[in-house]
């Protein structure tokens, strides 16, 4: 009997699999590094050991040091989370011989289904249809994948549409495989764009029952990675599901698996679906299928795990769950991971974090993060996955939607506007998935520029006027004819100037005719325009006004205060987007470049992003090199237009002339 555990992990599935330790009565472990020590996963366990340091490889991928953690907190149960050490086969061994539980599949399940290229080989043996791999890429063979052998989330994952780009993104992807798996190996595959991404939940005890916990449909990706995932999958003949069923079943069979796993399918246009992958852990997306089904997966693969077997048949699904992943990222900017404190994070409806039978409120939220989570550039930008249920598929969009809509997310730009205009669109609640969706709607998706709304802008001075009415008035003047004047600058680059004054019957607004104000506090006003009555709640963090309605949020910035020094920097000039490391460059100062070619890479939170030349011209200056740390902000390299770089050349040749005549 399993009576402590630790986590192997960190975040929100650290804190998952705590939840259900608590429902069952067994003592929780953490492990935490350097950036995490006050992390919610880290307070929320009853015993927490230290792993020294910040980045993966020196902490969470310490199998020596997770095992040594295990051992000397007195648990007897290590369960793996997702990523990081998750399905590494040798890190199961090593928990195993040191005579504790492992909550996974046995490491020989592991280590058949580690490389994709030997899990493919296992798979069609067993009659599982895979994909055939071309040993030898031709024009027809286009385009192609190039994939990773022993990992995915979207890392070592390159598209070639042109057979002249193959060398170079084999080569790219096998660099970005080794550092994030410690192995080099890739393969390529047919690329599917319009194909579905469809995943069987799959529980096998030991005593020879395997289930099917019914599918996910995992289609709308960026990067490669899941953003949506639903359950059941919608569209799906009843016999195209046996058949999906039961090859995971087969895959299941055939390695002799236990515990909980995923097996990934790519269903194509004509019908016919391929194996791609087996996960041997608990998927990220795990929670629409404990919403459907009320099960709790992680109390089965603890009761997997002490002996415990089976009932023949899985609970049938009742009703829909979709799940939204929440990141700190810019969809509008190539998807760039955001750093910085997460100032607020509240989903409205949510009454309590990662129940497994959401039906009374419809919406679970499962978080790793908190009001005032520091966001770095060690670990994957994933803030929260936010689920809905309903009894129907349109009933659970349409929850989801409004949820992301209204909460209140200060600090850090997200990706959640998007997720919630994808949740609205025609061609999702039509089913019409594919794993191109995202980037097929993009022009319909990402945040377009509207009719400005002053109305945000006048409630943040409003409130800011309130907060200050203790004191001094901020609209107080000897002189009742001027105003208090505050400018903002939103997200969007437009300004707002807002004048009001305070009178004897209260706060006034001018410059709004038909706006009145009905009350005003630092973090409430309510306004009345056109005779619509609306709320705003503000908040101020630093140099940033939050502003939250019905509509969405509004950032704003007080431009007297908090002056924007991106603005100072020399034209052409690249800063990075992000603090990361660089990994390798592409071009010298002096090279001629084009507008969108790529000039350096950047790591951070585990993926490359690559840092293009604004506009064509010549670079006039590299100011990095590979392995050098940047920080946010900092100077990488200047682009001129070639006219103004040779101006430039002509101009420093005249002063050093200039300067050689004045000393000879």
């Amino acid at each position: 009997m399993i009576t402590s555990l630790l986590v192997a992990n960190r975040g929100e599935i650290a804190r998952r699999v705590f939840r259900t330790c608590r429902d069952l009565g067994i003592a929780t472990v953490a492990v935490y590094s350097d950036p995490d020590a006050e992390a919610p996963h880290t307070r929320e366990a009853d015993t927490a050991v230290h792993l020294p340091g910040a980045a993966p490889a020196d902490t969470y991928l310490r199998a020596d040091l997770i095992v040594r953690a295990a051992l000397e907190a007195g648990a007897d149960a290590v369960h793996p989370g997702y990523g990081f050490l998750s399905e590494n086969a040798d890190f199961a061994r090593a928990v195993l011989a040191a005579g504790l539980t492992w909550i996974g599949p046995p490491p020989r399940a592991i280590a058949a289904m580690g490389s994709k290229t030997e899990a493919k080989r296992l798979m069609a043996a067993a009659g599982v249809p895979v994909l055939t791999t071309p040993a030898e890429p031709t024009e027809r063979d286009l385009p192609l994948l190039v994939k990773a052998a022993a990992g995915g989330g979207g890392r070592g994952m390159r598209v070639v549409r042109r057979l002249e780009e193959l060398a170079g993104q084999l080569e790219a992807a096998r660099a970005e495989a080794m550092k994030a798996f410690g192995s080099d190996e890739v393969f390529c595959e047919p690329y599917l764009p319009t194909g579905r991404h469809i995943e069987v939940q799959l529980l096998a005890d030991t005593h020879g029952t395997v289930w099917a916990v019914g599918e996910r449909d995992c289609s709308l990706q960026r990067r490669h990675q899941k953003v949506i995932e639903e359950a059941p999958a919608p569209g799906l003949a009843d016999g195209l599901r046996a058949e999906l069923h039961h090859a995971a079943t087969a895959a299941a069979h055939a390695i002799g698996y236990t515990g909980a796993g995923t097996a990934e399918f790519l269903l194509a246009p004509d019908g016919r679906f391929h194996f791609l992958e087996m996960n041997t852990r608990l998927q990220v997306e795990h929670p629409v299928t404990e919403c459907v089904t009320g099960l709790d997966l992680v109390a089965l693969q603890l009761r997997i795990a002490e002996g415990e077997a089976l009932p023949a048949e899985p609970p049938a699904a009742r009703g829909h769950a979709i799940e939204a992943r929440l990141y700190a990222e810019d969809p509008t900017r190539d998807w760039q991971p955001q750093t910085g404190t997460l100032h607020r994070l509240e989903i409205p409806g949510v009454r309590a974090e990662f129940t497994t039978a959401p039906q009374d409120t419809g919406l679970r939220l499962d978080s790793g993060a908190e009001d005032g989570t520091e966001v770095g550039i060690h670990y994957d930008p994933m803030l929260a996955k936010v689920i809905a249920w309903a009894p129907t598929r349109a009933a659970a969009a349409r929850r989801l939607a409004d949820a992301l809509t209204r909460a209140r997310i200060h600090g850090l730009t997200t990706n959640r506007e998007l997720l919630a205009a994808a949740l609205r669109h025609p061609a999702f609640l039509d089913a019409r998935l594919h794993t191109g969706f995202l980037a097929e709607h993009a022009e319909e998706l990402l945040p377009r520029a509207a009719k400005p709304d002053p109305l945000p802008a006048l409630a943040a001075a409003l409130a800011d006027a309130a907060a200050r009415r203790t004191a001094l008035p901020s609209g107080w003047r000897n002189l009742p004819s001027q105003p208090q004047v505050k400018r903002y600058l939103a997200a969007d680059g437009t300004e707002h100037e807002i004048r009001y004054r305070l009178t004897r019957d209260g706060l006034r607004a001018e410059g709004h005719p038909g706006t009145t104000l009905l009350a005003a506090s630092a973090e409430r006003v309510v306004l009345s325009a056109a005779g619509l009555r609306r709320t705003f709640r503000v908040a101020v963090h630093g140099a940033q006004v939050h502003v939250d309605s019905a509509n969405g949020t509004t950032v704003l910035t007080a431009l007297e205060r908090f002056p924007d020094p991106a603005q100072q920097t020399e034209p052409g000039a690249l800063l990075a987007p992000m603090p990361g490391t660089v990994v390798r460059t592409a071009a010298a100062a002096g090279d001629v470049v084009t507008a969108g070619q790529p000039l350096l890479w950047l790591e951070a939170m585990k993926m490359e992003h690559r840092v293009t030349a604004p506009a064509d011209g010549i670079l006039t200056e590299l100011r990095v090199s590979p392995g050098q740390q940047v920080e946010l902000g900092a100077l990488l390299a200047v682009v001129q237009p070639a006219d103004q770089a040779s101006r430039s050349d002509r101009s420093d040749q005249a002063d050093r002339s200039d300067r050689t005549d004045r000393t000879g």
